[in-house]
């Protein structure tokens, strides 16, 4: 994939992810819940928690989304704290057999996330190109 069509389709990623993010945790937890995207014995205080967090993180991908090269750290930030939240739970859900419904639900969701931002990342001087001011 050439630099310039990663430079096109990273805000459309941006932008869905954010939404999903923002409107779509909460649904999610409340309609698929367990198993898949809860754990037992359930917390709402926790859920909540992770709720409000990934939805302050959706708002800012979607403002990533004007202008990604300015906003590398975000996303690599996103990458790479997907990638392990999403490699710790795996790892959970794994050892313990009632929490093998996640392995179907959050940890994909999470592990995509990473890999689909991480894919569309520009690499090289791409990267580190930045449009000019208007």
């Amino acid at each position: 994939m050439t630099d310039e069509t990663r430079l096109r389709l990273l805000p459309i990623a941006l932008r869905v992810l954010g939404l999903i993010f923002v409107l779509g945790l909460f649904p999610l937890i409340l309609v698929w819940g367990n198993p898949g995207w809860t754990w037992e014995p359930r917390q709402t205080e926790y859920e909540e928690m992770m709720v409000g967090i990934y939805a302050t993180l959706g708002v800012f991908l979607f403002l990533a989304a004007r202008d990604p090269l300015a906003n590398r750290s975000l996303i690599w930030f996103t990458v790479w704290s997907s990638a392990v939240h999403g490699g710790i739970m795996a790892i959970q859900a794994f050892r313990d057999a009632h929490e093998h419904a996640n392995l179907l639900g959050d940890v994909p969701a999470l592990l995509l996330t990473a890999l689909v931002l991480g894919v569309l990342m520009p690499r090289g001087e791409a990267a580190e190109r930045r449009p000019a001011a208007a």
